[in-house]
């Protein structure tokens, strides 16, 4: 198994040299938003200095940002695994995803069916749902509350001939289940229904080819994998011709800027191409240590070399996030009066991120929440925008649950920092 360098990983981000009371911070707080590295506040710091400007302007910091924008539709199309023009830049995921509904609610009939699931952020779910002003019919997936896991006998008799599409998350933001998207995209297909993947979730923790997945759309938001905000919206060429977007009359139709209206945030986007430039980084350097290039992940949409190594260094964070969920869920389930939700076999921990939600007996999830901040661990508590789990797990109303999230600069000293706290506040109630 190829191993990251944690050390060479660790000094790239300047806030974890955070202090809480004298306490390093520990944060738990990925799935909300990671931090970023040095090199990302460098090149927005290089973009506001010397290429603060709007776009197709006939002066130097005009093109300089027409270049920054090119440099990062090429990024992410390397990240993803498809080329630059099908590639569109947002300010969130959510947004993203409101403008591509309103433009797909242009050919929504009357009893058209759009599938949702339970398991989703609501980004995934109100944007689709809102397409009932249009008498589109909604209907939701179910989930085994035992593991948290999308039922997919359910997905499957919940398709018919007349969806439209169906929308599913690639991981929960809440619970860490990451879903069967391949065969999710294949059940659209033999209907001929659109899908739309939400991998905002998914995208720190491991590979992603578009291509292979051969999915229609694919949603991820930058700040979640070491970026500035941002969002983006992979779309197959041939929809994002066809579909009709609510846009300014000036604005372009040539790919991708008729998706993305108004003025994007530059520096945003000068931010997220250095931030895939640190994932390439950190793949070379795994390349190095295990004398290879060749990455786990069989590759089927471009061979460029920074793709390569995006796969590589995506391959071994999964690889070393796994091991880190397997030492906090082991832990986790030794705490008395703790209520863990999700997938807890270490046998099954390819079907989740390491990303746990828990209760503990006696507390609110934010007065957990409050107590480990205090010892400067940061978690979230509420539902995190997975409204539907949460009522469907019977926690809404109290609270909801508090979220730990690792992502590959967090440590196992720092997730046991976390289980004594854990087990101390357990004793205390």
């Amino acid at each position: 198994m190829s191993t990251l360098d944690l050390s060479w990983v660790r000094s790239q981000f300047p806030a974890l040299d955070e202090t809480v009371n004298g306490q390093p911070a520990i944060f738990f707080d990925g799935p909300g938003g990671t931090q970023v590295t040095q090199r990302v506040i460098d090149a927005i710091s290089t973009y506001l200095s010397h290429a603060n400007a709007n776009t197709h302007g006939a002066f130097l910091t005009s093109k300089r940002t027409d270049d920054t924008i090119q440099a990062a539709h090429a990024a992410m199309a390397e990240f993803l695994g498809c080329a630059p023009d099908e590639v569109v830049f947002g300010p969130n995921m959510t947004s993203l995803a409101f403008m591509l509904s309103r433009s797909i609610g242009r050919e929504i009939q009357p009893g058209d069916e759009i599938v949702l699931t339970r398991l989703d952020h609501d980004a995934n779910f109100s944007p689709w749902k809102a397409l009932e002003e249009r008498s589109a019919v909604v209907k939701v997936v179910d989930i085994d509350t035992e593991d948290c896991t999308l039922d997919m006998d359910d997905l499957r008799r919940q398709i018919t001939p007349r969806t439209k599409l169906v929308a599913v998350g690639y991981a929960s933001n809440a619970v860490g289940t990451i879903n069967d998207v391949a065969e999710v995209v294949r059940l659209a297909k033999e209907v001929g229904a659109l899908s739309f993947i939400d991998a905002v979730h998914y995208a720190p923790h491991g590979p992603i080819d578009v291509r292979a997945l051969d999915c229609d759309f694919l949603a991820c938001s930058p700040y979640k994998f070491f970026a500035p905000h941002a969002g983006t919206l992979y779309g197959k060429r041939e929809h994002l011709l066809r579909l009709r977007p609510y846009k300014v009359r000036p604005a372009t139709e040539e790919l991708p800027g008729r998706w993305m209206t108004g003025t994007q945030s530059h520096e945003a986007m000068a931010g997220v191409a250095a931030a895939i430039d640190y994932l390439a980084e950190v793949g070379r350097q795994v390349n190095s240590e295990a004398g290879t290039r060749q990455p786990e992940v069989v590759e089927t949409s471009t061979s460029s070399s920074r793709r390569q190594d995006i796969l590589t260094a995506m391959t071994a964070i999964r690889d070393y996030e796994r091991s880190l969920a397997e030492h906090l869920i082991a832990g986790l389930l030794e705490i008395p009066g703790l209520t863990f939700y999700g997938i807890r076999e270490p046998e099954r921990f390819a079907h989740r991120t390491p990303t746990v939600a828990v209760r503990l007996s006696g507390h609110t999830p934010h007065q957990l929440a409050e107590a480990l901040g205090e010892q400067g661990i940061f978690t979230w508590d509420g539902n995190y925008y997975a409204l539907n789990l949460s009522e469907r797990l019977g926690v809404e109303q109290d609270g909801g649950m508090v979220r730990i999230g690792l992502v590959h600069y967090n440590t196992t000293a720092e997730i046991d920092r976390l289980l004594t706290a854990l087990r101390q506040i357990a004793t205390e109630a």
